[in-house]
């Protein structure tokens, strides 16, 4: 019966498996054997290369940010209760499901020359890196905090108990004990962010259309030249996701190996 049962489980899997990879395969093979020429083009076209390392420069900016502020925020989650809880778990979750135009436009209300902060703030937000940065944080924080209260409520207490007998105070007992224990589910938190961030659109080009992150110039030769123009881009940040993803899977493996 189990068998039968992991045979299902395994077909209804594969087909979900089959869908993501025929979307992503079909994009790449079809541009390297059917526009080998145009993949060449944008492969050797300097402003490709910007957007494609501004991407994943201004992604990795916001997950740090997620990380150092997004880690005792978790913490506090995991490991207590009080009134409002809720509300803040609902907060936290809320860019999920808003709109990204509706976020890019809220955020321009905050960050815009004439928002709440903006106005005061000696930081250019709107048409400038910080915008990007702001953009992807709002949108892929709730990717790391969730990952990091999960990781943290499955760590036992008493070991922080222990710590703390020992001598050890709670932050020492945070940095020493818990913090490496929940060191897996922390870089699978990271990891999500920092790909939910370099794949934001919709936000960014509300606050920061410039300069151009990978998406946006995407986006703009499909409007100004077609699918013939914008697809080779497509492909080759792609290519260049998965060899990043696969580095980061190496180096996470080695890690959790040694640990």
């Amino acid at each position: 019966m189990r068998d039968k049962a992991t045979l299902l489980f395994a077909s209804l899997g594969s087909i979900i498996f089959f869908f993501i990879i025929v979307v992503i395969l079909n994009l790449v093979l079809h541009e390297f054997a059917f526009n080998a020429q145009g993949v060449i083009s944008a492969a050797k076209d300097k402003a490709v290369w910007q957007a494609i390392f501004l991407s994943s420069y201004t992604a990795f900016l916001a997950t740090l940010i997620a990380s150092i502020f997004g880690t005792p925020l978790a913490y506090l989650l995991a490991r207590h209760d009080f009134k409002g809880k809720a509300i803040v778990e609902g907060a936290i979750d809320l860019p999920v499901v808003i709109p990204h135009t509706v976020a890019g436009i809220a955020l321009l209300l905050v960050f815009g020359a004439h928002g709440l902060i903006g106005e005061f703030s000696p930081i250019r937000f709107v048409d400038a890196v910080p915008g990007i940065v702001i953009a992807m944080l709002f949108v892929s924080i709730p990717f790391f905090i969730n990952h990091a209260k999960e990781g943290f409520r499955s760590i036992d207490p008493k070991l922080e108990n222990v710590a703390r007998s020992l001598g050890a105070n709670q932050l020492q007992a945070f940095f020493k004990v818990t913090l490496p224990l929940a060191y897996t589910s922390l870089l699978a938190g990271a990891i999500m962010c920092w790909a939910r961030a370099i794949s934001e659109f919709g936000a960014v080009i509300v606050i920061a259309y410039y300069p151009m992150i990978a998406p946006t110039l995407i986006y703009e030769r499909f409007i100004s030249s077609g699918l013939k123009a914008s697809s080779p881009v497509a492909a080759i940040l792609v290519m260049f996701s998965l060899f990043v993803f696969i580095l980061v899977r190496l180096f996470s493996r080695k890690s959790r190996n040694r640990r």
